[in-house]
């Protein structure tokens, strides 16, 4: 099992990165003022932006590492593993940060969207990537 998560960070370290760092950030406790902490709905901004990139940045790992795209695959690791994720993130804030973090399914929704997005970028790179083989 460890040289299976070994090979995956190797193979997409973009990707290992971001969603360790998404943990992390997610489960830590919120510092008292943070910047930028009156701009209106900044933590949903916040947790949109980070799964767009996080998806973005799986397509275009994939796409580097693949010639051509197994929609199956993609759907699985780029759109349901992320937003289970979200979902497993949400119930570990509310149940396991002793009371620092709070469990907001604002947040999911927000984190969904943002999966959305970053699948819409990623498909949208996938064809642009097949159009220019095709055209060379």
């Amino acid at each position: 099992m460890m040289n299976k998560l070994r090979n995956i960070g190797k193979r997409y370290p973009l990707t290992s990165i971001l969603i360790v760092v998404i943990w992390i950030i997610c489960l830590l406790p919120i510092p008292e003022n943070v910047p930028l902490g009156d701009v209106p709905m900044m933590d949903k901004w916040t947790h949109f932006v980070m799964y767009g990139t996080l998806c973005t940045v799986m397509w275009l790992e994939y796409l580097r590492r693949h010639q051509t795209k197994n929609a199956g695959r993609l759907f699985l690791l780029a759109f349901l593993a992320p937003i289970v994720m979200s979902g497993l993130i949400e119930l570990a804030q509310a149940y396991l940060t002793n009371g620092n973090r709070s469990g907001d399914w604002l947040d999911f929704v927000a984190n969904s969207i943002g999966v959305v997005l970053g699948n819409i970028i990623g498909i949208l790179l996938a064809a642009y990537r097949a159009k220019v083989r095709r055209d060379t």
